[in-house]
């Protein structure tokens, strides 16, 4: 599978500029390619925009450009180790729009023309109309999906297949209705811890309907898990949890396809791993493995929800309980940028034990925290929530949310991208792919 990345609104402000004009309209954009297992994820790091004089022939149905015109930006994109997307509109196309035989071609000759000059990376083209867009490799070749990430997650090409709710969605399909039901059988959700947070959320997940899940997490069960590890039994103590958490999946959707990583987003093998997925869910309980995977999201355009619970008790009492569910994507505030990270726990988290003890600045033990099943299901819920208002459109807007379990308010949060943040802005990690280095465990 390939797909093609637009960040925040980036896609819907190239339809609106390109469908101002009657005549078809090209434009170019450059990509960061990202070779996964799955295929691969074309990141949008760049417009060419093209001059009226660049056209040989331009009308209501056809567009053409000179060769002189994309030689000097093919040639850049190859030394920049950089693919292209060669994009042009169908400005009077309704409904689904598709390829023509003018355009296959056009892109038999441009797909020469790029073999000679820039065979080291995939190439695109993009056909945007009023109501669609289709996507694929140029040749013509393999089918793109073309995605848009920010504080919504929206398939953008039409496959021109709306699944049907199955009678078991009808409920949902009331509420979001069958294009919603289908983005959720469409999408490849990831999940990073699965505790007692992580494990609430892959039930929900289940029971909404997801098919397609990635699973993470190195731990196996212990007895004092069980009060709140959903599918976890007596005789699953020194299991796997992420095996506990497949199985939860599949007792409730048998179809379900699952990918098990035992393994730790501290070794950056495992992060990249979540570019295989379209949405993650952040349930780890370490600044760490959320250093690592607050980076993995704005580097890759790889949108995620994290989830939170914190509950402070002394002499048997608590005192405080505070949960927080946000959603990172281009164009929302990171973790950094709002400074939810410490920076020292971060370093202690990356060392070996071995390291952790020789550090004269390391001091406590870092002992188990209180956790309680109701609070992690509450802030579960809360996420989940957040997911569907993303990835469905049902009208939940908040992407930061607060809770407070002692007044029991939820408080929607209002933030910023700190236009210098090291993670989020253009001058960090934004879009940058591999070519940044993710944050590692130290060997």
């Amino acid at each position: 599978m390939i797909d093609l990345i637009f960040p925040n609104r980036s896609f819907e402000e190239l339809r609106t500029s390109l469908l101002k004009s009657n005549l078809e309209t090209c434009t170019l954009l450059y990509t960061k390619v990202i070779e996964r297992s799955r295929g691969k994820r074309l990141l949008i790091n760049g417009i060419q925009q093209v001059p009226e004089d660049a056209y040989s022939r331009r009308s209501p149905v056809t567009a053409q450009l000179h060769p002189n015109f994309i030689a000097p930006i093919i040639k850049k994109a190859e030394a920049q180790r950089l693919g292209l997307v060669f994009v042009h509109t169908h400005p009077h196309a309704d409904g689904h729009v598709h390829f023509s035989a003018t355009d296959d071609e056009g892109e038999f000759k441009i797909d020469r023309f790029l073999k000679d000059r820039a065979p080291s990376q995939i190439h695109a083209s993009l056909v945007i109309g009023r109501d669609s867009v289709a996507a694929r490799v140029i040749g013509p070749g393999e089918k793109i999906r073309v995605i848009e990430v920010g504080s919504r997650f929206r398939i953008l090409s039409d496959d021109g297949n709306i699944l049907s709710d199955e009678g078991i969605y009808d409920r949902q399909v009331r509420a979001f209705g069958p294009t919603g039901q289908s983005a959720l059988k469409r999408i490849r959700v990831g999940i990073v811890g699965l505790g007692g947070t992580g494990s609430v959320i892959g039930q929900l997940l289940a029971h909404l309907g997801v098919e397609d899940y990635l699973l993470i997490d190195p731990d196996v069960i212990e007895t004092s898990n069980l009060n709140r590890l959903i599918g976890g039994r007596v005789n699953d103590v020194g299991s796997f949890k992420v095996d506990v958490a497949a199985r939860n999946v599949q007792e409730i959707r048998n179809e379900a396809r699952i990918t098990k990583i035992r393994g730790s987003v501290l070794d950056a093998s495992v992060a990249r791993s979540l570019t295989d997925s379209d949405f993650f869910f952040c349930c780890t309980d370490s600044h760490a493995s959320r250093a690592v995977l607050n980076q993995l999201t704005y580097q890759y355009f790889l949108p995620s929800i994290d989830v939170g619970v914190s509950i402070s008790a002394s002499e048997l009492r608590v005192s405080h309980v505070t949960g927080r569910v946000q959603m990172l994507a281009p164009g929302l505030a990171c973790l950094t940028c709002l400074g939810l990270l410490n920076a020292d726990a971060i370093r202690h988290e990356f060392m070996t034990p071995e390291r952790r003890n020789a550090d004269p600045y390391f001091t406590g033990n870092g002992g188990p925290q209180p956790a309680v099943i109701s609070l992690n299901s509450t802030m579960a819920s809360l996420g989940i929530t957040m997911f569907l208002g993303a990835v469905t459109g049902i009208p939940a807007e908040s992407r930061y949310q607060i809770y407070n379990g002692i007044t029991g308010n939820v408080r929607s949060v209002t933030s910023s991208v700190d236009p210098i943040c090291i993670v989020c802005s253009k001058r960090g990690a934004l879009g940058r792919g591999n070519e940044w280095p993710l944050p590692a465990r130290l060997k």
